[in-house]
């Protein structure tokens, strides 16, 4: 098999290819593995919706969540085994991505629970548990980066776990999810952890912005709103990427983490999938290409750039400046950006709360179901 062209150079411009999704028949029928091998996929990324999508369709879970049944296990405990159970085979399936990568790619995710997002204490208690659960060293755990999340991040690196940080949408917050994994790097090193096997992401989403600032642009109803339609994400990534280079490039704290092993903590670019069909459809991976940054894709968005997409190397280095100034105009229009990312936030959160509850109700369902 051959790696496709347009997604082997992506891979080569320095973007890491992860798909963002799972379930039990993608694996049990190979096509994971194929996609390591045809479409440079290096990782897998998980959320609440995915999981609930994957068990409420088809029968690939029925004899397991049975077999549960029988044990007498309840909603909760169906659906951490089941889930762990598949984010382990994915970490099987990528190990050997792992290996050749350093242990840089071979990623998957799992989030913790959605409703403990304003709890530190919660989060990072759920956080060793599945840690310890899944017991693989390519697992990457997912915390949401609210106001709740940072210290949860910083405490969970500090046990030596590697994580995936979600749901950033502003750069403000993003620099204190820097932040959090300069502390918990610095707290793993006192502990006595190898620095070295200690990775993590931050997965800083794309489209929703657009999507939320385009609606408002229309609200504005002007030819100069018209103009900034389609813009605030790419510019926001490009800003992000700029405070990622500051951190692990020029200032000069994380060198000294470097020398004792220490990996950057790799901007991810996520919801990466074009809400508006007038945008072209690998708008959010053909211009976001840069060094060192991973794009974790629906399937949907891989095909399209498999199919079309293009690899703009310059779409983000270099356009700081021009970033900032959409920002600049979206302000004198009176788009309230620090509003619009408290939107998304509080959104990002629900959307999952109320995926993980749709999953508890069907696997409910399903469990009474086995018990006759």
């Amino acid at each position: 098999m051959t790696q496709n062209e347009k997604l082997a150079e992506l891979s080569a411009a320095g973007v890491s290819v992860w798909l963002d999704d799972l379930s039990r028949d993608l694996i049990s029928s190979g096509d994971l593995a194929g996609l390591t091998a045809t479409k440079s996929v290096v990782g897998v990324t998980t959320n609440p919706s995915i999981f609930q999508a994957a068990l409420s369709k088809g029968t690939s879970y029925d004899a397991q969540v049975t077999e549960l049944a029988a044990r007498g296990a309840d909603v909760d405990a169906t659906i951490r085994t089941v889930t762990t159970d598949d984010v382990r085979n994915a970490c099987d399936v990528l190990h050997p991505v792992y290996e050749q990568s350093d242990g840089v790619d071979g990623r998957v995710s799992i989030e913790v629970d959605p409703r403990l997002a304003h709890d530190t204490d919660a989060t990072v208690a759920q956080a060793i548990e599945l840690w310890k659960i899944v017991d693989r060293p390519n697992l990457l755990i997912k915390i949401p980066a609210t106001k709740a999340g940072l210290p949860a991040i910083t405490r969970t690196l500090a046990e030596g776990i590697s994580v995936n940080v979600t749901l950033i949408f502003s750069v403000e917050r993003y620099q204190g999810v820097m932040d959090a994994y300069l502390d918990g790097l610095d707290a793993a090193a006192q502990a006595g952890h190898d620095l070295s096997t200690i990775h993590s992401v931050a997965s800083f989403f794309v489209s929703r912005v657009d999507t939320e600032i385009d609606k408002r642009l229309d609200a504005i109803g002007t030819p100069a709103a018209d103009e900034l339609k389609g813009k605030a994400a790419l510019a926001n990534a490009r800003l992000a990427y700029q405070a990622y280079q500051e951190v692990f490039e020029v200032e000069s704290r994380f060198p000294d983490l470097l020398a004792q092993g220490a990996r950057p903590q790799r901007a991810l670019w996520a919801s990466t999938g074009v809400k508006n069909p007038d945008y072209p459809d690998t708008l959010y991976v053909s211009e976001l290409v840069a060094p060192n940054t991973v794009n974790t894709m629906p399937g949907k968005t891989m095909d399209a750039f498999a199919d079309h997409g293009w690899v703009n190397t310059g779409s983000i280095i270099g356009l700081a400046q021009e970033s900032q100034e959409v920002f600049d105009k979206l302000a004198a229009l009176g788009v309230d950006v620090a509003d619009v990312f408290a939107v998304l936030e509080d959104e990002g959160v629900g959307k999952f709360e109320d995926a993980w509850n749709e999953l508890l109700t069907a696997t409910a369902e399903q469990l009474a179901a086995a018990k006759g």
